[in-house]
């Protein structure tokens, strides 16, 4: 995993360095730049209702707690999310993709050798029914944060509960 940060400079009140001159701190905020390797099999994630839910940053419990929400709410930054393991977003820093809310959509191919990306981005990642990932989970209602789910605002997928979950369990990837 790779960690992208941008530097933002701000002055502390009151404070100098020896020089006389304001002291300054640089905040740096989170960010992941998901490499092949950063997928784990979703076995291994947490599965809330129909999907799976990991933070690769650190911030599980807050994760899960938007995901387990009735109100919604917004993912920190890291969220991995996961209905099947071919397909895949990520939540990123604030200000990566306004249009997308900050997601980042992938397309993979996963095999119990590892995982490799076929297709990233925000807006022209198609799934495997041809359909554009972004465009479907833009329809979720804002307080979901683009998950989709039978009752957010989502179409609903052209496969039934019986065969996600058949693909679910034949996740081949490393555990």
């Amino acid at each position: 995993m790779v960690l992208a940060v941008t530097a933002g400079v701000f002055v502390a009140c009151g404070g100098s360095d020896s020089s006389g001159s304001p002291s300054t701190t640089t905040t740096k905020p989170q960010d992941i730049e998901m490499t092949a390797a950063d997928f784990p099999n979703i076995h291994t994630m947490t599965k809330v209702d129909s999907y799976f839910v990991a933070n690769l940053l650190g911030h599980q419990s807050e994760a899960l707690a938007v995901a387990r929400s009735p109100k919604g709410g917004k993912f920190p930054v890291g969220t991995l999310v996961q209905l099947v393991p071919q397909e895949a977003m990520v939540k990123r820093r604030a200000g990566f993709n306004p249009a997308t809310r900050d997601w980042e959509f992938f397309f993979l191919n996963v095999s119990p050798a590892g995982t490799q990306i076929v297709t990233r981005g925000t807006d022209k990642v198609v799934n495997r029914f041809g359909g554009n990932c972004a465009s479907c989970h833009l329809a979720a209602a804002p307080k979901w944060d683009m998950i989709c789910k039978k009752t957010h605002g989502c179409a609903p997928l052209p496969v039934g509960d019986d065969v996600i979950r058949a693909v679910q369990l034949s996740d081949p990837g490393p555990r």
